[in-house]
């Protein structure tokens, strides 16, 4: 009976560590110092930062009055996406932004697109989960919306599943490590460009005008060129999936997309099937975010497209973060 003794306790060990590392990486929530969702307006002129609790891992640098500080657009673009074939399903337009949302049917699938002028890159918001930061704290896109008073939101890059990457939300660094992806970067001047977080840090990255990062990708387009191969996937990702992606057409001009997929009316789309659509419509950079079961649109109080995983009922992921605009 002793021989069996050492095999069973180190199965019994095995199993425990085995639940353990599954429920602190899929499972258990982990809000990282507690840190609450924050806005550093110092980039736009206002010299505060807004926060209920600082970061003590990375402090704003001081700033002078002006410093980084970034003038608001006075006018809207005049450049203008594609719409042929497509259908107008939703307007909303206020001070700060005017936003048309469309639909497309585009390799057998339905395209959502989020038309997207501001006056400021400011009206580009992002979200937390229950507004925190932290590993595997989520809730669904639409929840998130309704907690900040969202017109139109999409999901974000569900930074909390991953220990490395970026990650600059509303001006402040919440993490500071690289994971060597191409990294989305959109100014407070109104521009977005595709970075490689190796050549900045983090605080650089902020000290230079950066407002919103997100790491997940990979980049689409640059310079209105198509940026992904074509049989190219993120990790073990299916060819046709529901997408979401993030694009510029022009300064302070951009478009959110999300794309059904898995379904008997949607298939779903590959990446350079993503990119190819988006050039096509007139976008001048983009960039891949979470798809999946997590690509979801919200707008106006309700959801846009079929969010789904492996063509199931109509049902939200729960997800880290959202991308936004304010009522």
């Amino acid at each position: 009976m002793k021989k069996y003794i050492y095999p069973i306790s180190f199965s019994i060990v095995l199993a425990a560590f085995t639940v353990f590392v599954l429920l602190d990486t899929f499972v258990i929530s982990q809000p990282m110092e507690n840190v609450q969702g924050q806005i550093n307006n110092s980039m736009f002129g206002n010299n505060t930062i807004n926060t209920t609790e600082s970061i003590t891992d990375f402090e704003m640098s001081e700033t002078s009055p002006g410093k980084n500080s970034y003038e608001k657009q006075t006018a809207m673009s005049d450049k203008s996406i594609s719409t042929d074939g497509a259908s107008l399903i939703g307007e909303y337009q206020n001070e700060q932004a005017n936003i048309k949302l469309y639909e497309y049917n585009y390799e057998n699938t339905a395209v959502y697109v989020a038309d997207i002028m501001v006056n400021s890159s400011e009206y580009i918001k992002t979200a937390f989960a229950n507004d925190y930061y932290g590993k595997n704290v989520t809730d669904k896109t639409s929840s998130i919306a309704q907690q900040n008073n969202a017109i139109l939101a999409i999901n974000g890059d569900y930074y909390g599943a991953r220990e490395n990457g970026y990650v600059i939300r509303n001006g402040i660094v919440y993490r500071d490590t690289n994971d060597g992806k191409d990294l989305l970067c959109i100014y407070a001047d109104g521009t977005m460009k595709i970075v490689d977080p190796g050549d900045k840090t983090a605080q650089e990255l902020v000290d230079e005008g950066v407002w919103q990062a997100f790491s997940f990708g990979p980049a689409l387009i640059q310079n209105g060129q198509i940026d992904v191969s074509v049989g190219e996937e993120v990790g073990k990702a299916m060819a046709s999936n529901p997408r979401t992606a993030v694009g510029m057409v022009d300064t302070c001009h951009y478009v959110f997309v999300v794309s059904d997929g898995r379904t008997g009316e949607s298939k779903g789309l590959s990446l350079y099937q993503l990119a190819t659509f988006m050039q096509n419509i007139g976008v001048n950079t983009a960039y891949n975010l979470d798809g999946g079961g997590s690509s979801t649109m919200y707008f106006n109080g309700e959801i846009i497209n079929y969010p789904t995983t492996s063509g199931r009922s109509m049902k939200e992921r729960g997800v880290s973060d959202i991308v936004y605009i304010e009522k």
